[in-house]
């Protein structure tokens, strides 16, 4: 596994952004781009790091410990957004994520795998048990939702209800563990590709230990990198003419995702369809299953009011056209750049929806 990055130069601009926000705390516009580009070479390493260790575990166990490396970054930014009780924030990040992952990232990974290779395969029952996760989490959401505007009942009766539901979400995502890594494994473990054979004297994988530490490493400066990107986004963007509806679920979300996108995008270039898909569609899935209701659990212990699970309404349609989509693409088990475009497509739409969404409206429940 021969690799020659090409951004590590960029790997210039972590020490740029801690200096910046030390030295020029007020400049948020510079602050954020700074970070941006910071946190680009890293997710390379990240992404990198889960190809070597996937070599090890399979191509389901290395999506899923990508996954979990990439969200870890956002669950740190979003445990200190609760703590100054921003729930509104950390929602809207939530939902940027989920429908991020599937329709942007996944919807490039198609396309760049899609314009390299004419058709890609990947393992049908997998992909068809995380679409159906998928819809589980926007009934999940739905139904909060719904109970908010029809019942009318008191604020704490609808934290009731997401704590409960948050404990199904947890039960189910542990059953989707149980499922991936134990009684049906082979059904994670990839079809592996013929035509990306591994050149004479390529570089053997590395070993597991070091995949872990670089993995381990990158995440740690992302979560750097993000935190400081997020304390000045909201004023970046505030100079930029940005609503605040469209940073947490397109802006944040994006940058906060960087490593799915350049792992997965990566992996689909090198016909990996079943490892890029696990990184794109695993991550939507742990977000919603056990990220948002992780941070439902901590909102009783480090905020100083508890998080619900009642979603905006342009959140939870964005997430249900997502999860429909989503179904409708895993289906068959093969893939195409037309499919990577389509997906784009509906990115594309929500993000201008989101866009033009007055924040008084976005912000009423």
């Amino acid at each position: 596994m021969k690799w020659k990055p090409s951004l590590d130069w960029l790997l210039v601009f972590v020490p740029v952004t801690a200096a910046m926000e030390w030295l020029t705390p007020d400049a948020h516009a510079w602050i954020f781009t700074s970070a941006c580009l910071a946190i680009l070479p890293l997710a390379a390493w990240l992404g990198h790091a889960t190809e070597h260790l996937a070599a090890h575990t399979g191509e389901g166990v290395g999506g899923l410990l990508n996954a979990t490396f990439g969200n870890a970054a956002e669950l740190i930014i979003a445990i200190a957004a609760l703590q100054r009780g921003l729930h509104d924030v950390v929602k809207a990040s939530l939902t940027g994520s989920i429908i991020g992952n599937i329709l942007l990232v996944a919807g490039l990974a198609m396309l760049a795998g899609g314009i390299r290779h004419r058709t890609q395969s990947f393992q049908p029952v997998a992909a068809r048990a995380q679409a159906t996760l998928l819809i589980l989490s926007a009934i999940a959401l739905v139904v909060p939702a719904v109970f908010h505007h029809v019942a009318g009942v008191a604020r704490r009766v609808e934290d009731d209800l997401s704590l409960e539901i948050s404990f199904v979400l947890l039960a189910i995502y542990a059953a989707h563990l149980i499922f991936s890594l134990i009684t049906h494994r082979s059904f994670f473990s990839g079809l592996q590709p013929a035509a990306e054979t591994e050149a004479p004297g390529a570089h053997a994988p590395w070993s597991r230990a070091r995949s872990i530490a670089v993995l381990a490493a990158s995440t740690a400066l992302i979560a750097w990198m993000s935190e400081i990107l997020v304390g000045s986004v909201e004023q970046a963007a505030h100079a930029w003419g940005m609503p605040q509806i469209f940073v947490g679920v397109i802006v944040v979300a994006v940058i906060g995702n960087a490593a799915e996108h350049s792992s997965a995008i990566l992996m689909a270039w090198k016909n990996r369809m079943d490892l890029s898909l696990s990184i794109a569609v695993g991550s939507s899935i742990q977000v919603a299953l056990f990220v948002a209701p992780v941070l439902v659990l901590l909102s009783y212990a480090v905020g100083p009011s508890p998080m619900n699970l009642v979603f905006t309404p342009a959140e939870v349609l964005a997430v249900v056209v997502t999860a429909i989509i989503a179904a409708q693409i895993a289906s068959d088990g093969e893939s195409n750049w037309l499919e990577g475009a389509m997906l784009l497509a509906v990115y594309l739409i929500l993000a201008m929806a989101f866009y033009f969404l007055p924040d008084q409206a976005a912000a009423a429940h």
